[in-house]
């Protein structure tokens, strides 16, 4: 199954915690591409630092649900703790399942597409750059589009392109 994963965190060293994401995640997926880099404005309630956020477009080889519970495993391997943290709040690392093509799975643990994910540049934008021509499987329009759409809302959403040599090689 072909995912895109969101990946984001603002505490710590994200940099360094994305790129070490991302050679986990290669150990049980064969990773086809990389977004760049991109800080961005986070978004609730809390004050906290800007994020850091990427995309990855993996083969996962396994379900959705199994893939979740990998990718929470890396997530507390990273510091999280879902049961204390503010929703919303700051992260060492979030990963997310964004969307997996034309699959849509609706479970207690899980929504594919993400539930929000066409609503926000700080998701869009770097799945974009991994499987822009994918089409949103419940609204149909490319996730090429849709980012675009969610800039054009939120010009400010993307600040900056960070580099980092061991995350695009």
């Amino acid at each position: 199954m072909q995912v895109v994963l969101g990946l984001g965190g603002n505490l710590g060293d994200p940099l360094r915690t994305l790129v070490e994401a991302r050679a986990r995640i290669s150990g049980w997926a064969a990773v086809l591409a990389a977004s760049r880099m991109l800080r961005t404005a986070p978004v609730g309630p809390v004050e906290q630092p800007p994020f850091v956020n990427a995309a990855l477009l993996i083969d996962a080889g396994c379900g959705p649900c199994e893939l979740l519970g990998l990718c929470q495993e890396l997530e507390a391997a990273a510091g999280r703790d879902r049961v204390r943290e503010a929703r919303w709040g700051p992260r060492a690392l979030d990963i997310d399942l964004l969307v997996a093509r034309d699959v849509v799975h609706r479970g207690p643990l899980l929504e594919l597409p993400h539930p929000r994910f066409h609503e926000r540049a700080f998701g869009l934008v770097p799945a974009a750059e991994v499987a822009g021509e994918w089409r949103h499987p419940l609204l149909g329009r490319t996730l090429a589009a849709l980012a675009a759409d969610a800039l054009r809302v939120d010009p400010a959403a993307v600040a900056a392109v960070l580099a980092d040599g061991r995350w695009r090689p």
